[in-house]
């Protein structure tokens, strides 16, 4: 009688050791999960979206560059108020660093490219557990104009913003009108 208890003992400790690395993962996801705030499990796809549009700016590509620093976007841009953080005091150079308030979420800004003579700028912002976005702007000389490409490059941090994610896409599809408008009132009302 001992003998089968024995073997019946052993083959539950070895069921038990071949299960336990299964179980010890599934464990961890779920420890993630709760440390995650149960976001969504590993490995899951967020939102991700690429949308751009274009325009023609009135003015030469030295004059109309320089509108696309994160300061100097100040004189054209209705509601555009960065705290910037670096440097100080605000200046619009490659690697500056600033805040934004986005609807009420705090966003932090920093330029990862500022070539103005070339006509590349490009920008990078998280909403901590929001959102990430990737902004380029990419201007070329059309002779006494310029224009201007820019995209938007959004990835949703968390299930709750892939929706939101969708939808900002769509509103960057349709922003050219805006900028243009915006960005030649401007120049105009600056004699180019």
């Amino acid at each position: 009688m001992r003998a089968p208890l024995v073997f019946l003992l052993g083959a539950a400790c070895g069921v038990a050791v071949m299960a336990a690395p299964h179980g010890i993962a599934h464990l961890h996801t779920a420890i993630r999960r709760t440390h995650n705030g149960g976001s969504h499990p590993a490995g899951e796809t967020r939102a991700h979206t690429h949308a751009q549009f274009e325009f023609l700016a009135n003015g030469v590509l030295d004059k109309v560059a320089p509108l696309f620093g994160a300061e100097k976007e100040r004189v054209w841009a209705e509601d555009w108020n960065p705290t910037f953080l670096h440097p100080q005091p605000a200046v619009d150079q490659e690697g500056m660093v600033f805040t934004v308030d986005h609807h009420g979420h705090h966003a932090v800004w920093v330029n990862t490219q500022l070539d103005l003579k070339n006509g590349h700028i490009q920008y990078v912002y998280v909403i901590p557990e929001a959102m990430a976005t990737v902004i380029e702007l990419r201007l070329t000389a059309a002779g006494d104009k310029t224009r201007v490409l820019v995209s938007y490059e959004r990835t949703a941090l968390s299930v709750e913003t892939d929706e939101h994610v969708l939808r900002m896409a769509e509103g960057d599809q349709r922003s050219g009108p805006d900028w243009e408008r915006s960005v030649n009132g401007y120049l105009d009302k600056a004699g180019k």
